[in-house]
């Protein structure tokens, strides 16, 4: 059933008449796509449907199986022998460029170089927060790649990527490591940039309106949602269940990946067979999701944490303690295995269903809406149509045929159901991805954790998700084994203003019972421009766009240096920190200097602050705002444009 075409003009209507219109191309189709595919290469559509819609495959001889979560797959573990030697020669470039005084990194490296044990293993954690986070992150990213133009100049940190084994992204924080990996690890101003007649990251247009007229997408809003519509319904005809976060991550690929109507035919594990990935030379990305029990609205900190890879999804916690082939969701598994007279399914790990995942935000928004000034008629409204959905079960992802069926029974609150409920990464109050960062499998020693998340009634980071992550690793049961460093209350962060620059948590490992990295909390904050944006902003212009990745670059690298002269250094000391301890290597007189300066020293100040409203820390960049003026209204209007899509689903 289609969606009645008054309802969607209308509301196209209504959000073009709010929001700048995108520039207009011109040229065929075929022109558009020829030059954006040359531009970006990309994962590979490898659903064996050619489309959105799963489908039934030959199951390989050794049929796929759920293996428990007592140690890393067969296929991490390889991968990682490759990828920690592609680590090698970017950290010696990095850390000397960074130049500890007195302490010659290059050998320190050199020695240890084939040694995995002694090789510093660093990760990166992007949290959640729409676009908002999305951009932000990207700064930081861009700061940190060596591809990137002036990266590796005086006060950059360019090769902390390259140098990187794990980055994980969660809600909007997986749009972008969903972004680069599907666009063949693509970098942020490669992105940013675009090719010619592309539409990738251009947010001019919101998710209600879909690509501008003439781009290499689309041709109309109209086009727009019936091409959506087809394909979920590709899949539901198919004999899968479908729900929003179909539609919402079906959206959302048109501005993610670079390919024709959002590459409907991508996959997530056809990562794993990209070259780049194959060979190490690329980190390993994850992606987090939340479990939710059918009935449920509000996620506890003791919901299973799940995570997407491209071998594997599943969880680490010991209620599922499984994990299952990625490229094989949708089969259908029982008691951990697809049984010998059942079929095998490829193309379920849709990329954008999987972005989708760890970003449904309907839940979120009507949380959201309590502590908003929305007017209350509005808010009654969109709460009736939003609690309708989680009643219906349509606000989650729907991963039916559950794969943990059967599995792990004694302690998987999903054993016996058919379905598995997976809903916004954010949503139990980790709203940056550490979780499966901090697995003592993966021994991970330092977390670069940048953190976008609108704790604070003007939209700025507060530690909250830091404390949620330490609170759960506190809980015998749930933690399962995890270590975190010591955590202070939000308020002290406010007040100590470690919410505001750079904090080091964990410097004294010998201070944390368990094995736990070195914590680098990067909080956004306003260098250049307020990017302070609402989670529900789903328009920028290019110029808003770019100020803010800009920002965010300026939060990666402290004003290119010139907040901190000596940040780099401090960048370095935090890779080694751990990595000295196994070695016994002293600790050098600068680091110490560093230490001292980032790392929470344990001072605690939990005097409920003020309204925290942070100044500039260079000078504010004047951006045509026209995009941010309308941008709650947007917001309001996409999700009644998606929640129209409803009629599809009954």
């Amino acid at each position: 059933m289609r969606v009645p075409l008054p309802i969607v003009a209308s509301l196209a209507s209504l959000a073009l008449s709010s929001a700048s219109i995108g520039i207009p191309r011109h040229g065929t189709v075929a022109e558009y796509a020829a030059g954006a595919l040359a531009a970006i290469k990309r994962a590979l559509p490898n659903s064996p449907s050619g489309g959105y819609a799963p489908a039934d495959v030959t199951c390989p001889s050794t049929r796929p199986t759920i293996r428990e979560a007592d140690s890393l797959s067969p296929n991490e573990t390889a991968w990682l022998e490759l990828r920690r030697n592609h680590t090698v020669e970017p950290m010696q470039s990095l850390l000397t460029r960074l130049s500890i005084p007195s302490f010659d990194a290059n050998s320190y490296i050199s020695n240890i170089a084939n040694n995995a044990a002694a090789l510093p293993n660093i990760a990166i954690a992007v949290s959640g927060g729409g676009y908002r986070a999305m951009l932000n992150g990207a700064g930081f990213l861009a700061a940190a790649d060596n591809r990137t133009t002036n990266s590796t100049n005086a006060g950059g940190i360019g090769g902390l990527l390259q140098s990187a084994t794990y980055l994980a992204g969660l809600s909007g924080g997986s749009w972008l490591v969903g972004s680069m990996y599907t666009n063949n690890f693509s970098s942020v101003q490669a992105l940013r940039d675009g090719s010619r007649r592309s539409f990738i990251w251009q947010l001019g247009n919101s998710i209600v309106e879909g690509p501008s007229e003439g781009s290499i997408q689309i041709l109309s809003s109209i086009d727009y949602y019936n091409t959506i519509q087809d394909e979920v319904s590709s899949k539901e005809n198919a004999g899968f269940n479908t729900s929003l976060t179909d539609y919402w991550g079906r959206a959302l690929s048109f501005q993610l990946v670079n390919a024709t109507d959002g590459g409907p035919a991508y996959t997530f594990s056809s990562i794993a067979l990209a070259d780049n990935f194959i060979n190490g030379k690329i980190p390993f990305p994850l992606i987090v999701s939340d479990g939710r029990a059918p009935d449920e609205v509000l996620i506890s900190l003791n919901s299973t944490v799940y995570e997407f890879n491209p071998f594997e999804m599943g969880s680490w916690d010991p209620t599922t303690y499984g994990f299952a082939p990625t490229r094989y969701l949708g089969s259908n598994f029982s008691g951990g295995v697809v049984p010998e007279d059942g079929q095998c399914v490829e193309g379920f790990d849709q990329a954008g269903f999987v972005m989708g995942t760890s970003s449904s935000l309907f839940n979120t928004f009507l949380i959201y809406l309590n502590g908003t000034t929305i007017p209350q008629v509005v808010q009654n409204i969109f709460a009736s149509i939003l609690t309708d959905l989680g009643q219906d079960n349509n606000d989650i992802a729907q991963y039916q045929p559950n794969p943990f069926y059967g599995f792990n029974n004694a302690t998987n609150r999903n054993a016996q159901t058919a379905q598995l409920t997976l809903v916004d990464g954010g949503e139990d109050g980790q709203n940056i991805p550490l979780n499966p960062l901090i697995q003592p499998v993966r021994h991970v020693d330092v977390i670069f954790a940048v953190d976008s998340s609108a704790d604070t009634i003007y939209n700025w980071p507060n530690g909250t998700s830091l404390v949620a992550t330490y609170q759960r690793s506190l809980n015998v049961t749930i933690g399962n084994g995890t270590a975190f460093p010591s955590i202070p209350d939000q308020n002290t962060f406010v007040n100590l203003g470690l919410n505001n620059r750079p904090t080091f948590f964990g410097c004294n490992a010998s201070n944390i019972t368990s094995t736990a990295p070195l914590v680098v909390y990067v909080p956004n904050a306003p260098y250049i421009t307020q990017s302070n944006t609402s989670t529900f902003d789903l328009a920028y212009n290019d110029t808003q766009r770019d100020v803010i990745i800009r920002n965010g670059y300026d939060v990666a690298t402290l004003g290119n240096g010139t907040q901190d002269s000596e940040w780099g250094v401090c960048v370095a000391c935090a890779i080694l920190s751990r990595s000295f301890g196994r070695t016994n290597t002293t600790v050098p007189t600068a680091c110490t200097t560093c230490f001292n300066r980032y790392c929470w020293n344990g001072t605690l100040d939990s005097t409920p602050p003020g309204n925290y409203t942070p100044p500039f820390k260079i000078s504010e960049v004047s951006i045509n705002s026209a995009a941010t003026a309308v941008s709650m209204v947007m917001g309001i209007y996409a999700i009644a444009a998606i929640a129209a899509m409803t009629v599809m689903l009954s």
